[in-house]
C-alpha cells in the first residue's frame, strides 16, 4: 500500500467513525426528546380487591400535569380528596366519560363528592394553578362507594 493509499484510508477511518459518533449522539438527543417531551398515558387508579379507596401521592412542577384515569359506574358517588404541599399548591380536574366536565374545573376546595351521572372512563389531571415556576407535592385520595 503507498503512502497515499494509507493517508487516504486514514481519513476515510477517520470520517467513519466522526460520523458514526455524530449519528449515535444525535440518536441519544432523539431518544431523551421523545422521552421527556412526549405525552404519558395517564395512570390508571385501581382498587384493592374489596377496598373502595386508593391514594396516590406525587409531585407536580411548574406547568406539569398528573393525570389519571378510573372506570366508575352510574349512580355510584365519588369522593376525591387532594391535599398537598406547600398547602393550596395544586388543584385537579374532572372529566365524565363524554370528555366534558361534571361540574368543577380545578377545583382548588380539595374535596369533591357526588354522584356519578354515567358509567365509563373518569380522567382527573393534577396541576398547579399558577404558571410560576415552583414544585406541589400532593396527595391524592379516591373513594368510591
Amino acid at each position: 500500500m503507498t503512502e497515499a493509499n494509507r493517508l487516504s484510508f486514514s481519513y476515510l477511518c477517520k470520517s467513519v467513525f466522526i460520523c458514526g459518533l455524530f449519528f449515535l449522539v444525535a440518536g441519544a438527543g432523539t431518544a431523551a426528546r421523545a422521552q421527556g417531551g412526549g405525552k404519558a398515558e395517564p395512570g390508571r387508579i385501581e382498587f384493592k380487591r374489596g377496598a373502595t379507596s386508593t391514594t396516590i401521592s406525587g409531585v407536580v412542577r411548574n406547568d406539569e400535569e398528573a393525570e389519571y384515569v378510573l372506570s366508575a359506574t352510574q349512580g355510584q358517588r365519588l369522593i376525591i380528596k387532594l391535599t398537598n404541599t406547600p398547602a393550596k399548591s395544586s388543584c385537579f380536574d374532572l372529566k365524565g366519560p363524554d370528555g366534558v366536565g361534571v361540574g368543577l374545573e380545578y377545583d382548588c376546595n380539595w374535596n369533591y363528592s357526588k354522584v356519578l351521572p354515567a358509567t365509563g372512563e373518569y380522567f382527573l389531571v393534577v396541576a398547579r394553578p399558577s404558571q410560576a415556576r415552583g414544585t406541589s407535592r400532593y396527595r391524592l385520595t379516591v373513594m368510591i362507594r
